[in-house]
């Protein structure tokens, strides 16, 4: 049970230090705790753990223009961040995530607000049939947090510009470009700020986690209690951002309904000598689980069955994953 409400609020713009921070309150949460972060940051493109910066964003062109690549923790797909953006992160401890509960908070704030609010697919929630908010997830030792954005009033033809996602994902959601899909908050209430919606999602958390004995007190978290030096240097490293680039030699991809996989390998002497997953499955997992079956697995059906059959994956994946390999063998 929730018995501490906890708010963060960053201090500034810098994608690096602000996912830092988030990673930081998640180790810190405590039993009973619940904390809200709220963060912007300042020209942002946040992909996915899994996913592959070049197939997802402009990265030349994002750099050329002074902004920011960056990459999070959880799985999902890229976003884009400016000040327009106002990020949120539940973090609790395993016991009391609650998905469901926790984007109440959300859709408490916005009718406050007077915006028409409802869920959509597997993490989106939209206002008027478009989406304004992607949610996304990581759970580590029994911590778990929930992130995602709210659009306030971001520069949707910046969204345009530096996102690149793959036809098959645009397809797939039935629409034909990255701004038809999105929808800034301002377009229902005009004089909306980020801050004014910040207010609204504080106000909201009592409302939601009131308990049969009362109602839980909000503490504030001051960022600076954290030292967030070498985290940030992780977030902010090439290693992070673009993992190693191997000299692959096969390469195939597809979308699946639980999302796209782009598979990458290299084979010698009938032996898969390295291997790569790029995804914005949500679940943070696949992409290690796979990249290890396949390591140093003899590339041939039954070889690349059993080593798939191995994994703890759910068996649609399993299925979908091989189904995709057949296609190089």
């Amino acid at each position: 049970m929730i018995r501490q409400l906890l708010v963060c609020r960053s201090r500034g713009t810098d994608p690096y230090e602000n996912l830092a921070l988030e990673e930081a309150l998640l180790h810190r949460v405590g039993a009973g705790e619940l904390i809200l972060y709220l963060w912007q940051n300042e020209r942002t493109v946040v992909i996915g753990r899994n996913q592959n910066p070049w197939k997802e964003c402009r990265t030349a062109l994002l750099a050329e223009e002074g902004g920011h690549l960056a990459r999070r923790l959880s799985g999902g797909g890229a976003v884009f961040h400016d000040r327009g953006n106002l990020n949120f992160t539940f973090l609790v401890r395993e016991t009391d995530y609650d998905v469901s509960r926790q984007l109440s908070v959300i859709e408490t704030a916005c009718r406050s607000l007077g915006i028409p609010v409802e869920r959509s697919g597997r993490n989106d929630l939209l206002a008027d049939g478009r989406k304004f908010s992607g949610n996304a997830f990581c759970k580590h030792e029994g911590r778990c947090y929930h992130h995602g954005t709210l659009m306030v009033d971001v520069d949707t033809d910046l969204v345009q510009r530096y996102l690149s996602p793959s036809k098959a994902k645009l397809e797939a959601k039935g629409v034909d470009s990255v701004r038809a899909r999105v929808v800034n908050l301002k377009e229902f209430v005009p004089d909306l700020t980020v801050q004014r919606l910040a207010s609204a999602l504080i106000s909201a958390l009592p409302a939601v986690y009131s308990a049969g004995e009362g109602i839980p007190a909000i503490q504030d978290l001051d960022p600076k209690a954290f030292d967030l030096g070498d985290l940030r240097a992780k977030y902010a490293s090439d290693a992070w951002l673009y993992g190693p680039k191997l000299p692959f030699t096969l390469s195939v991809e597809e979308r699946f309904s639980w999302g796209g996989v782009e598979l990458q390998l290299n084979v010698n002497e009938g032996v898969i000598r390295l291997a790569k997953v790029y995804t914005d499955a949500l679940d943070e997992t696949l992409s290690p689980t796979v990249e290890a079956a396949l390591t140093g697995c003899p590339f041939r059906s039954n070889a690349l069955l059993d080593a798939m059959n191995r994994t703890d994956l759910p068996d649609l994946q399993k299925t979908d994953v091989l189904s995709l390999l057949r296609k190089v063998l």
